[in-house]
């Protein structure tokens, strides 16, 4: 039973990471949320639904390669929240204390990349390798129960 709503979670985290590239690159789901304050939600659920895999896969104690498939999926999740708000956050500040021009028209680069390229391509390698064990690991105990 714990390992179902790890893997409930696990899938709704897929699911909502697909409707965030989804609105992200596509123009029909970008303009149907534009301007909403939906437009937040499915980033909010993202890294709530991460926070909450995090939390269930220590909690649980998944051990072996499969917990650290599942911590880097749902670290990456949260971390791009958090990644984004560190972003915004030193960028004003900087900007706060040192005045407009400190940047030279740039921005703020480290955690920038960490949530634009970083923390998505640490999201998918986690999700690919859950994904495949969980594959595995179904196979195992379908031969092992005789049904396969």
């Amino acid at each position: 039973m714990k390992s179902k709503l790890i893997w409930s979670i696990f899938w709704a985290l897929v699911g909502v990471f697909i409707v965030i590239v989804s609105v992200l690159f596509i123009p029909v789901f970008r303009d149907l949320l534009r301007g909403s304050p939906l437009f937040l939600s499915p980033f909010v659920a993202f890294f709530l639904l991460g926070a909450a895999l995090i939390f269930l896969t220590i909690k649980e104690k998944v051990g072996g390669v499969p917990k650290k498939f599942l911590l880097l999926t749902g670290a990456s999740a949260a971390g791009i929240f958090v990644s984004v708000f560190l972003h915004n956050a030193i960028y004003g500040l900087f900007i706060y204390w040192f005045g407009a021009d400190f940047w030279k028209g740039g921005d703020e680069p480290f955690f920038f990349i960490m949530a634009t390229i970083i923390c998505p391509l640490g999201f998918l390698v986690g999700a690919i390798g859950s994904i495949v064990l969980g594959i595995k690991k179904f196979r195992v105990a379908k031969r092992l129960s005789g049904k396969g």
